[in-house]
């Protein structure tokens, strides 16, 4: 188990059973991201993995 599962667990766990919009979540990640600047790079991968999840080039 990665380190982030744990993350990944209590997530799933409280807020399992929201639904959320990409616009919200591409909202909370541009927070994060001003108030932790060092996670720019791992959240722009994230963001850009999840917005290519579907093409079939990658």
């Amino acid at each position: 188990m990665y380190f982030t599962d744990r993350g990944i667990e209590e997530l799933a766990e409280r807020r399992g059973e929201e639904e959320v919009s990409l616009l919200w979540l591409s909202e909370r990640l541009r927070e994060f991201v001003d108030l932790n600047p060092e996670f720019e790079t791992p959240v722009e991968r994230l963001a850009t993995w999840l917005a290519r999840l579907d093409d079939e080039d990658d």
